[in-house]
């Protein structure tokens, strides 16, 4: 089987996937279906990334990137009560979980939802016609030349001390996803990629807690929980930074090309 093959039956296996998720959470059936639906869409973007550019490419990859900014205030929501639960707070975990079920309603109505199986339906013809007309022949480099160059955007963020740790968090998301959508292609030694998860880990606990104190700001009922929240992100941004140090040790030299600016970042990845 061809590179483009294997790419082509990925893509078909998380649409599978994606409507596999959908069933569970129109049914109700369990508390992972939307945490499972996103992780698809993440995987699909995460695919399609070293060629978004690309005309044939970007639809779906925009279908994709649109489910997710959909899906996230929902999933956010599920880790929020889940926390409550966790705490011991089931009143205020009770309170939102109507507003919860709301948002899965909206988001299975959603026309955002629907257009997404709509591109992905549409999408493996339209990206086999670019590889009869030759357009895919360097794929592999066009991918490994993507992945080159988030090591390096993960090497200018590492080395700055004063880097902003939301967008270091959102960039090492990427660099992990990539990295293990396309392993054989990563620059990445596997000890490197376990750091960048742990990593990952350690910024997306700070980032909850961080966001949650922010929310006790506005919401009364969560203020009893506000000063464990602060302490719990201290802890985990002090645990991140010492993972800093660490990856910056694994990662591998730099290519050399100057990255100019930061990306743009966003919550969806």
């Amino acid at each position: 089987m061809s590179f483009v093959d294997k790419f082509v039956a990925q893509i078909l296996a998380l649409e599978v996937a994606l409507y596999h998720s959908r069933a569970r959470l129109q049914a109700r059936t369990d508390s992972e279906a939307l945490h499972d639906l996103r992780i698809a869409v993440r995987r699909i973007r995460s695919l399609l990334r070293p060629m978004r550019a690309m005309r044939e490419v970007a639809a779906l990859n925009n279908a994709a990137a649109e489910v997710g900014r959909l899906t996230t205030p929902a999933r956010d929501l599920e880790v929020m009560i889940q926390e409550l639960e966790d705490k011991g707070f089931p009143v205020q975990a009770q309170h939102r979980k109507a507003h919860l079920e709301s948002s899965y309603s909206k988001i299975l109505k959603s026309p955002i939802l629907k257009n997404l199986f709509i591109q992905l339906d549409e999408w493996p013809s339209i990206f086999r016609s670019v590889e009869v007309k030759g357009g895919l022949k360097h794929v592999q480099l066009q991918i490994e030349q993507a992945l080159n160059k988030q090591i390096d955007r993960l090497h200018a963020a590492v080395d700055d001390a004063g880097f902003d740790r939301h967008a270091l968090r959102i960039l090492v998301k990427r660099t992990r996803y990539l990295t293990e959508t396309f392993p054989e292609l990563s620059p990445l030694s596997r000890k490197a990629a376990s750091s960048v998860k742990a990593l990952q880990s350690a910024l997306g606990s700070w980032h909850d807690h961080y966001q949650w104190c922010q929310k006790a700001l506005i919401e009364s009922d969560l203020r009893p929980l506000e000063k464990v929240w602060q302490s719990c992100a201290a802890t985990a941004l002090e645990k991140a930074e010492t993972q800093l140090v660490d990856l910056a040790k694994l990662l591998p030299k730099s290519s050399g090309k100057k990255i100019y600016g930061h990306p743009h970042f966003c919550n969806t990845d």
